[in-house]
């Protein structure tokens, strides 16, 4: 039997044409991982997770000015939201009057020290570089609906502007390094979600619990394995076209749940590493158990996704924020602790998306929708240690505020995303055909990994 032969008797196997009652979990990972090695481009392997931040986080509020002009600038800008106590940061760069990290961030601040966490500055939606000038005339491209929740989600996970797409920058990077993506390789905790969406590939959901299961064929007892035998009969008969492909996605499913089920019945638990009551810890400690398995997974390039919401902090933010920078220091941190301990911390990088930054102004009791923000990288392989780009002035009225305390970005988040991409595995031409504003700046790789 030729190997293609082989691959495409494997095939038919997977999407069910044997039944998937017919084939154990172990024949099944078996099969899968036989298709695996097969179109393996990579010898070795590299993982990226995205924390997506729901809301608009208030990201300029994680670095606090530590002195002179700029400290005098963001008290009389953000008022009763300006945070004091912050922790000193001493990046491999100076930044002009200090800089320090929010003190709810406390988890953070080692990893900063070992360079294993590193800031990018003032990063948002660019079409091409911008300044105050051209944007109040109007003589650039301006990004789409800049100010909206769901329209700058969209942007972030499809990773360009101004082009309309149904399909996320996570998993047109595994369809361009792959044939075919395995199912393993794209891998959700938080739901269905645009950056995961591709043409040949969608996220392979779980919860912090592990895989979800049918509770109705779940138990062994006489008349779930009745009702189990119904459902296999049914779905194997099928002869019409849109009742086959249902019987085929659902085969599929049971398949692939077996085979991660198998998987995480091998990965080290983490509980001792991960806090409780933390709903973000409990995704990335499923992230590291998965991790962790990807032996008997077999893939050589991973994506993960997951989310926490609340930071539309229109209201009440002096009190709400902190929790919010708490509870994601703490997630991050005890991750990386996952990954240091399972030996996979240069092999992993962990990076931050949110809808877009908040203002500088303050409303009187939160922030408003703003553009430019920080975002966080984290890993083994990221040049930590540092901020990346330069820290704007947190100045109402100056030189990159557009009004009501709006910022220009300094860096395009097509860049950002860019360089994730490159260290991913891709291409520059490749990279150039998933965010094609590119062209338009005169950096394209930010090398902060």
């Amino acid at each position: 039997m030729t190997l293609k032969t082989r691959r495409q008797f494997l095939s038919l196997c997977l999407r069910g044409c044997l039944g998937a009652a017919s084939l154990s979990a172990l024949q099944m990972r078996f099969m899968q991982s036989v298709l695996a090695a097969e179109q393996q481009p990579f010898a070795d392997y590299k993982a990226l997770v995205c924390v997506f931040l729901v809301g608009g986080n208030d990201s300029l509020n994680m670095l606090i000015p530590m002195g002179g002009d700029s400290l005098q600038f963001y008290q009389q800008a953000r008022q009763d939201l300006a945070v004091a106590d912050a922790l000193p940061l001493r990046p491999l760069r100076e930044v002009e009057d200090g800089i320090g990290l929010h003190p709810s961030m406390s988890a953070l601040l080692p990893l900063f020290e070992q360079r294993k966490l590193a800031v990018v500055s003032a990063v948002g939606s660019l079409v091409q570089p911008t300044t105050k000038a051209e944007y109040l005339s109007g003589s650039i491209i301006k990004p789409q609906h800049l100010f909206s929740h769901n329209d700058q989600q969209d942007t972030w996970m499809r990773g360009r502007e101004p082009q309309i797409i149904s399909r996320g920058w996570g998993a047109q990077m595994l369809e361009l390094l792959y044939q075919q993506p395995d199912f393993a390789s794209c891998i959700s905790l938080a739901g269905s979600n645009l950056w995961q969406s591709g043409e040949l590939i969608s996220p392979f959901g779980l919860t912090h619990g592990g895989v979800p299961e049918l509770q109705a064929t779940r138990r062994s007892d006489v008349r779930s394995n009745v009702l189990r035998q119904a459902t296999q009969a049914l779905l194997t008969g099928q002869t019409h076209p849109l009742g086959s492909h249902y019987a085929q996605l659902n085969n599929n499913a049971i398949e692939r749940s077996a085979i991660m089920r198998q998987a995480l019945k091998l990965a080290p638990d983490f509980s001792d590493v991960f806090p409780s009551g933390n709903t973000l810890a409990a995704q990335l400690r499923k992230v590291a158990q998965i991790i962790s398995a990807r032996d008997s997974l077999n893939v050589g390039r991973q994506v993960f996704f997951v989310r926490m919401g609340g930071f539309d902090t229109h209201g009440d933010q002096q009190r709400l924020h902190p929790i919010l920078l708490g509870r994601v220091a703490e997630a991050m941190a005890a991750f990386q602790q996952a990954m240091d301990d399972s030996g996979n911390s240069n092999n992993v990088t962990s990076f931050t998306m949110s809808d877009f930054g908040r203002t500088l102004s303050t409303n009187g009791d939160g922030t408003d929708h703003g553009w430019a923000g920080h975002q966080l990288v984290m890993g083994g392989a990221v040049k930590g240690g540092d901020i990346f780009g330069a820290v704007p002035q947190q100045k109402l009225g100056g030189e990159r505020d557009v009004g009501a305390g709006r910022i220009i970005p300094e860096f395009a988040n097509e860049q950002y995303f860019a360089t994730l991409a490159q260290w991913f595995g891709l291409s520059a031409a490749q990279c150039l055909q998933l965010f094609p504003n590119l062209k338009n700046f005169n950096q394209a790789n930010l090398q902060f990994v």
